[in-house]
């Protein structure tokens, strides 16, 4: 038995004109899939299967924990999430994606390997930015990035604010009204040395 058979669905022979399925995915199978957004976690799925006239109609329903890398200290996080997706499967010649919700796979096969898809599902509910809770973040980390941050005042989580940064203020919607630069000493003698090689 292949790694992932277990998520290959027989369309072609289905019994009734509705499955319903459910998988408990672990970190077994992020390793096996070998991605690297998601390397870790435990996710249960359920999947129903519709049978209509001439497609097949799979909604997935997957929610669990992932463990993901935090953008602001890379230290491992984890991520709880919700989604719900669905493929609208035909058969067909050949293989092909028509769209990013219908896959033609060949009527002589009739099976379809949904691994893959199930993997991508995950990975596009991750959040764009996703960071620790304020003050979860590793904190040897945390004290580089507050030498090295260009910092929002609008921003919500001021534990790396200090001198040195440069002060973004914006509106509402995000439009840049001014920027100002704390003095940092760090800079200070090389500001000095260009000034006088420009007297």
């Amino acid at each position: 038995m292949g790694k992932f058979d277990l998520y290959k669905v027989d369309l072609k022979n289905m019994v009734s004109d509705t499955q319903e399925i459910e998988y408990l995915i672990d970190t077994q199978f992020f390793y096996d899939i070998g991605g690297e957004e998601v390397e870790k976690g435990k996710v249960k799925l359920v999947l129903n299967v519709k049978r209509q006239v001439g497609i097949f109609e799979l909604s997935f329903n997957i929610q669990g924990n992932i463990v993901i890398a935090c953008d602001r200290c890379l230290e491992d996080m984890n991520l709880p999430f919700n989604c719900n997706n669905r493929l609208i499967v035909k058969l067909g010649k050949e293989y092909c994606e028509e769209s990013d919700e219908i896959i033609v796979i060949p009527i002589g096969e009739g099976v379809i390997n949904l691994a893959w898809f199930i993997y991508e599902f995950i990975v596009l509910s991750i959040p764009i930015k996703h960071v620790h809770a304020p003050g979860k973040c590793n904190k040897e980390m945390a004290s580089v990035l507050k030498k090295h941050t260009a910092k929002n005042i609008i921003d919500s989580d001021d534990e790396f604010a200090k001198e040195g940064d440069i002060i973004i203020i914006t509106d509402d919607d995000g439009e840049e009204l001014e920027q100002e630069t704390i003095s940092d000493p760090r800079w200070d003698g090389l500001k000095k040395l260009i000034e006088n090689d420009n007297n």
